[in-house]
């Protein structure tokens, strides 16, 4: 299954599959090469919007928490994907401890899905799972029911001196998958003795968007430069401004400033390339301030005071107003899945593609945040292996192929993480001083 690309704008992203096909063994070796100099996440998701003239990740996350909606038909791949990561990691490793995230004690039945499904993987790659929490008021094992009647159990973490595990758990590493949005808690600092996945200057409380997509056009300018191609074709431009009080209007005009400057020069690549479509932005938090994403085609939209409460009170919980701000490029999306608005999220352990699915919401428009309630995932478009393009079909019709791509542009965004990580690494600026 191919979902239908509703745009006349065919012929850039038909030329662009038909480039990575044709240079797939320059692409693959490209790859290996940049992972023996840099260190891929320990695992990654990343959203791409399909607009038919370009292609780009538009939010790249650390901490993936769908792992349920990927298909049993790519287990396999996960597993070994698994069984690499943990190889290079620590081999010897027997007993792997995740931490959950707050969706656990909320008991989400889809997030504890995804925590049953990251047991299943890691089990069948040879190793013992428990999971434990952060949360306060867990202070002895608590039974959450999961929606297929089976059973997951969550425990208070112990710290020892140098080591975190649970009561008669010695993990030789841990997995992360609370992504720390309110800052790092002091049970998790100083742990020398053990594996740490991702690291702590990952969680969303430290990373910055805007530090991210300037590593992934780094990324991006070297890959167009193997094709021979624009590089505005695979990310999106974006700016980035501090201190703005949505509240009081403080640093306002930074953010506009942004806003007129990014739409100029969308509005000039689109004349380049003969595009139609009208420009747009979108403003969002930098940092784990909110969660609000606003559609900006004219900085005069933001005197709007209704739209600049949205950004006020979008927020993680009432201690995190958003402060950082990151103005990108506006991506549409034209795909579609059952008439409704459609993308594609992409999932990768290690530097491996092990799977995807589409984020599809009814309600949603092409130039909106699908990553709303309301919406849905359907991951049959996955269902082929992506890992196997076929080479010689029509452009814009094979689903491997479409799929293929998908996961060059995935990597890419990984491998722009993997820099991120390595600029913002506190370990390595002690090094170097």
């Amino acid at each position: 299954m191919v979902p239908h690309l509703i745009t006349a704008l065919t012929g850039p992203i038909n030329e662009l599959e038909a480039r990575v096909l044709e240079s797939m063994p320059a692409i693959e070796r490209w790859f290996r090469l940049e992972w023996m100099e840099h260190t891929p996440p320990f695992y990654t998701s990343v959203d791409l919007r399909n607009a038919g003239y370009k292609l780009a990740p538009v939010d790249t996350e650390l901490f993936p928490a769908g792992f349920n909606n990927l298909t049993p038909e790519m287990l396999p791949l996960a597993v070994q994907a698994a069984m690499a990561a943990i190889e290079k990691i620590c081999p010897e490793a027997k007993n792997l401890l995740v931490v959950a995230g707050p969706q656990a004690e909320e008991s989400n039945p889809f997030y504890l899905t995804h925590l049953e499904r990251l047991r299943e993987v890691f089990m069948l790659a040879g190793l013992n799972v428990r999971f434990g929490s952060l949360a306060r008021t867990l202070v002895k094992p608590r039974t959450l029911a999961l929606p297929d009647g089976g059973e997951l159990v969550v425990e208070p973490l112990v710290r020892s001196r140098h080591r975190l595990g649970l009561a008669n758990f010695d993990p030789c590493t841990i997995l992360l998958n609370d992504d720390l949005v309110a800052g790092v808690p002091g049970l998790l600092e100083d742990v020398h003795e053990q594996y740490l996945l991702p690291p702590l200057h990952a969680s969303s409380a430290l990373r910055r968007k805007s530090r991210h997509f300037a590593s992934y056009e780094e990324v991006a300018k070297r890959f167009a430069k193997l094709l021979g191609m624009d590089p505005w074709l695979l990310h999106p431009m974006h700016g980035q401004c501090g201190q703005v009080d949505f509240g009081t209007a403080e640093g306002l005009d930074c953010v506009k400033s942004n806003v007129d400057s990014l739409l100029a020069k969308v509005r000039r690549k689109h004349k380049e390339y003969g595009i139609a479509e009208r420009a747009f932005v979108v403003v969002k938090s930098d940092g784990p301030g909110g969660s609000e994403v606003l559609t900006v085609r004219d900085a005069k939209e933001l005197d709007d005071p209704e739209r600049r409460e949205r950004m006020r009170r979008s927020r993680a919980q009432p201690a995190l107003p958003v402060r950082e701000v990151i103005v990108q490029e506006g991506v549409p999306t034209y795909e579609r899945v059952n008439d409704a608005v459609a993308e594609p999220v992409v999932y990768m352990i290690d530097r491996y593609v092990v799977g995807g699915f589409y984020r599809v919401h009814a309600a949603r428009g092409t130039d909106e945040s699908l990553d709303a309630p309301g919406s849905a995932y359907v991951p049959l478009a996955f269902a082929e292996s992506h890992q196997l393009p076929r080479r010689g079909a029509k452009p814009g019709a094979s689903a491997p192929n479409r799929f293929y791509m998908y996961g060059v542009i995935g990597r890419l965004a990984m491998l722009g993480a993997a820099y991120e990580l390595e600029a913002t690494d506190p370990e390595g600026e002690r090094e170097a001083a």
